[in-house]
Parts: C-alpha cells; sequence; structure tokens
C-alpha cells in the first residue's frame, strides 16, 4: 500500500482568491460568506484572501485566469448563481463558466474551485445558500483548503 496524501483542514499560511459573480448577488454573497467564514476558522489571515466581484458567470473564467496566473494564490474559488428562466440560456452560462473554470485549473496548475449554482427554481438555490442541503459555498471553501494543501504537497516533491 502507498502512502495516502491526506492534508489536515489547515488553511494557516494558505492565500485565496476569491472570484464572485454580482447577477442574484444576494445569493452569491451568502456563498462569499460562507466560504470566508470557513477559510477564516481554519487559519486563513484576513490579509490572504482576496475577493473580486465580476458581472456575471460568463466573467468568472477570465476573472480567475487572471488570478491563478497572478502567482499569489494557493487556490481560486469562483462563486455564481445562475437560475433557469424562460429558455435554455442558463444551461449555456453554467455550461460556458464550468468549462472555462475547468480549463483555468488545467491550464494554470491551480486549483479553481466551482462553486457556480445552476438551478431550475430559486427555492433550490435558497436550499443550497444556507437553507435545507446546507451553504455550497462553505464546501466549495473546505475543497479549496483540501486542493490547496495537495498541490503544496505535490510541489513539495
Amino acid at each position: 500500500m502507498s502512502d495516502a496524501v491526506t492534508p489536515e483542514p489547515d488553511a494557516r499560511g494558505c492565500r485565496f482568491a476569491v472570484v464572485a459573480a454580482r447577477w442574484n448577488e444576494a445569493c452569491v454573497r451568502r456563498l462569499v460568506d460562507a466560504a470566508l467564514d470557513v477559510l477564516s476558522r481554519h487559519g486563513v489571515a484576513a490579509g490572504d484572501l482576496e475577493v473580486t466581484w465580476v458581472p456575471g458567470a460568463l466573467e468568472l473564467p477570465l476573472a480567475c485566469l487572471w488570478a491563478a496566473k497572478s502567482g499569489r494564490w494557493d487556490a481560486v474559488l469562483a462563486f455564481g448563481v445562475v437560475v433557469r428562466g424562460e429558455t435554455e440560456h442558463f444551461r449555456l452560462v453554467a455550461d460556458v463558466s464550468a468549462h472555462g473554470l475547468g480549463r483555468v485549473a488545467l491550464d494554470t496548475g491551480v486549483p479553481v474551485l466551482n462553486g457556480v449554482l445552476a438551478a431550475h427554481h430559486m427555492s433550490q438555490v435558497v436550499d443550497r445558500t444556507g437553507g435545507a442541503v446546507g451553504n455550497r459555498g462553505a464546501e466549495v471553501a473546505l475543497a479549496a483548503i483540501h486542493m490547496a494543501r495537495l498541490r503544496r504537497a505535490a510541489e513539495a516533491r
């Protein structure tokens, strides 16, 4: 059996960029607030966090690319909320955003965590931003801590 690399959820000394979409801002803010709370509770200093707001989910990948390429961050967290309207446009926005975020991570080697909610109804968003299902922002922050530590372990080898 090989040695497993399972980092502790200790974020002390790690630096995180949070990029958030203003579209559906009240909902996105709940995701961001939960993520910032988790990062803080796990040891991230205020000076090791930066929050940037962009117009919408389609702008997230480019802003995350800028953050990842800066070399300042151990991980980048992206947050947005896309809710289905009368057309399928929400699916296009969510798909393009997800593809772009994945591409940024693979192209830069910096973990980029996708916290973009794509929902059919606002009730699904409410459930996932502090309601019955919890808060996706907190989950994304924990995953970001894990990936930042894994990245550091990989680079130390």
